[in-house]
Parts: C-alpha cells; sequence; structure tokens
C-alpha cells in the first residue's frame, strides 16, 4: 500500500497558518507528500524544504486571479497536488488542520483494510473546531462536522467547489461544467481534525479573514466592512464554545506554548436565533443534527 499526501499553500505565515505542523502530522503516514506552494513572500516554501523530508515533493505555482471568485482556486489548486499523487490512497490535509499522533495507527489500519475493496472510495473525518484559542471548541452548526481527507487514488476523482471534499465526475469536461458529478461512497473513521482555523494571534487572523473573505465578495466591500478593524473582534464569532482539556497532537506543543494573545469568550453575547438555539439543542441531546449538508454518502463500517 501507498499513500500520498498533499496540500496547498500560500504565504501560511503571514496568515498565522500552523502549515509546518499539519504536515508533520501525517507525514508518518506517507510515502510521499505533495506540497503544492503558491508564490509567497513570507518564506513558506523555505520552511516547508526545511522540514528536511524526502518525501516531500514541492509543486511551484502562481495563483489565478480569474478564479479567485467563490473560491475556485482552491479547489485548482488542490486538484495540482491531487493528479501528482501516485498512491493507492490520497490524504489531503489543509494548512490549519493537524491530526493527533495517536489517531495515526487506526487510520492506516483503516486503508488497509479497505485497500481491495473498491466500495470504499474515501474516509471520512469529524472536526474539532478551536475558536478563539486551544481550550475552546465550536458546537454548533455554524461549524461543519465532517468531511472527506483521504480519497482513493481514482482519476475520476476531483477536489468539489471551493475545496469541499471531492466528487466523482465522468470527465475532465463534466468537471470543468459541474454538472454529472457523483459523492463518494466513504467509512467514517473515529479520528479527529484539530482544525485552528480561528485560533491564532488576532492581528493575524484579522488579516486572514480579510484575505479569506476577499474571495468571495468585492474588494471594495471587504475593506468597507474590515475599516475599522486593528485585530480581529473575537467576540464578533457571537457563539456557544465547549472547553477543551484534552491533549493537542504533539506538533502543535510549540507552537500552543508561544501563544501570546487572551482570549476571553463572553457567553452572554451569544448571537443565535431561536431557531438555531432549538436545532442546536436536539442536536446536544440527540446528536442529530438536522438538515445536515453531507457531501458524501457512508458506508457501514463492518
Amino acid at each position: 500500500m501507498k499513500v500520498s499526501g498533499f496540500s496547498y499553500m500560500r504565504n501560511s505565515f503571514k496568515y498565522g497558518y500552523p502549515v509546518i505542523e499539519s504536515i508533520k502530522s501525517i507525514l508518518p503516514l506517507c510515502d510521499e507528500f505533495i506540497a503544492v506552494v503558491g508564490k509567497s513572500e513570507d518564506g513558506t516554501r523555505e520552511a516547508i524544504e526545511a522540514i528536511g523530508s524526502d518525501k516531500i515533493k514541492i509543486i511551484d505555482t502562481v495563483w489565478d486571479d480569474s478564479l479567485i471568485e467563490g473560491g475556485k482556486v482552491f479547489a485548482q489548486q488542490a486538484n495540482i497536488g491531487l493528479k501528482a499523487a501516485t498512491g493507492d490512497w490520497v490524504f489531503h490535509i489543509q494548512s490549519d488542520e493537524v491530526f493527533h499522533e495517536k489517531d495515526l495507527p487506526k487510520i492506516k489500519k483503516a486503508m488497509e483494510d479497505n485497500l481491495h475493496d473498491n466500495k470504499v472510495e474515501g474516509f471520512l473525518f469529524d472536526f474539532l473546531h478551536f475558536i478563539g484559542d486551544y481550550k475552546h471548541i465550536g458546537t454548533t452548526r455554524k461549524w461543519h462536522r465532517r468531511e472527506i481527507r483521504i480519497i482513493r487514488n481514482n482519476p475520476t476523482f476531483y477536489s468539489y467547489k471551493d475545496s469541499q471534499g471531492f466528487r466523482s465526475y465522468p470527465s475532465l469536461e463534466d468537471y470543468q461544467k459541474n454538472i454529472n458529478s457523483r459523492k463518494l461512497h466513504v467509512k467514517w473513521i473515529d479520528a479527529k481534525i484539530f482544525h485552528y482555523s480561528y485560533c491564532r494571534n488576532p492581528y493575524l487572523l484579522l488579516g486572514k479573514v480579510k484575505r479569506f473573505t476577499g474571495y468571495y465578495q468585492s474588494e471594495e466591500k471587504t475593506v468597507e466592512q474590515y475599516k475599522n478593524y486593528e485585530t480581529f473582534d473575537f467576540e464578533s464569532v457571537a457563539d456557544i464554545l465547549a472547553h477543551f482539556e484534552e491533549p493537542h497532537p504533539e506538533t502543535m506543543k510549540t507552537v500552543i506554548a508561544a501563544q501570546d494573545w487572551v482570549f476571553k469568550h463572553n457567553p452572554n453575547k451569544i448571537d443565535l436565533s431561536p431557531r438555531r438555539m432549538f436545532l442546536h439543542r436536539i442536536e446536544m441531546i440527540t446528536g442529530w443534527r438536522i438538515g445536515e449538508y453531507k457531501n458524501y454518502k457512508i458506508l457501514p463500517n463492518k
């Protein structure tokens, strides 16, 4: 069994992404790791080279401004890594996602056990979304619960929309027109993705949020939206958070120790409509997320 890992990134340090920790967290499972590095000015490429692993293959790219709208460039960059993969399984990880070392053996076993079962087209993981700092996680439907992160190496599989999971398309033309897609049949693995999207220095987070927002609306609107902000306002999240006391991945140890900001969550400023609060309470009691969007078909674990 051969496993290819891949990720895409650009100016990761400028916006506070734990990209090195992300790569290192799954590198032990990978026979090769493809880093699709957009032209950067902050040393991102050099830092990936400095990991010093002969498993890592860097593909240099320049992001296409014509694909900025709607985040299409994310899928385009993801597909560069995906199509360069040579393994039986392809393990995708995004630059703010980290896997815990304790989960790697069960992930490897799942890939081995299902290697020759072509009905299994990939694997699905749950998310832990860290908000504000490393001790709080988002619990409401504001945050997606699951996504596909491992897929079988199949030429009909492509990154979907703005790199939101994967789907199968009969042809490249179908993919380019986004027609005739099929959701993948996947198995769920009891292993968590530690997602640090809203967990970084608020100065860096503001830059990240402004840049990311700019992929989905005009630059003028983004400038107007954030013109009065000097740092990211954590209170704007206004969500129900839960305390997290379990160990983080070992690769994040140094990053967490270097935290240089204080996060204070105000539970009195939670801004959920009555409908969302009702749905949240049902989910907390039953585990059922009513009306949840699922970009996959779950197969039973036998």
